[in-house]
């Protein structure tokens, strides 16, 4: 019952993380090409709130995964890959910590084009993850 209740509670946290994950970019894509002060200024507050929302659901999907991990013996070499990519994606979020402070600043550089491709790499993970811990496949 504990165990199901854990898995439960990661699948939702880490849907709800990637949500942001895949939004985040795509309102720098909207960010990198808007001109009129008052349109950015109400993007960049929808950035600020969603990176303060999805911060902590990713922290807590990252716990309950490792709670799952250690707390109910998963082992193989499936799952070491798939702590490279989480470890990756922790990276990512941070990163669009640091772009959203770069857009705050009106320090920006990057085109809405390179966001575009930005905005790609979680679905790319996402995609590698599930089949690892579908397939399992080493």
């Amino acid at each position: 019952m504990l165990y199901g209740v854990v898995k439960s509670l990661h699948i939702i946290l880490m849907t709800s993380w990637f949500a942001g994950l895949f939004y985040l970019p795509r309102i720098f894509v909207n960010l990198a090409m808007e001109e009129n002060a008052a349109a950015r200024d109400r993007l960049l507050l929808m950035a600020r709130k969603l990176f303060r929302f999805m911060t902590p659901l990713g922290v807590l999907a990252v716990g309950f995964g490792l709670w799952l991990w250690f707390g109910f013996g998963f082992s193989g070499g499936w799952l070491h890959a798939k702590t490279t990519l989480v470890v990756l994606l922790i990276a990512y979020h941070a990163y669009c910590g640091v772009l959203l402070r770069r857009f705050e600043a009106g320090t920006n550089t990057r085109s809405h084009v390179w966001f575009r491709v930005f905005n790609e790499i979680p679905v790319v993970i996402l995609t590698v993850v599930v089949f690892l811990v579908v397939l399992k496949p080493f």
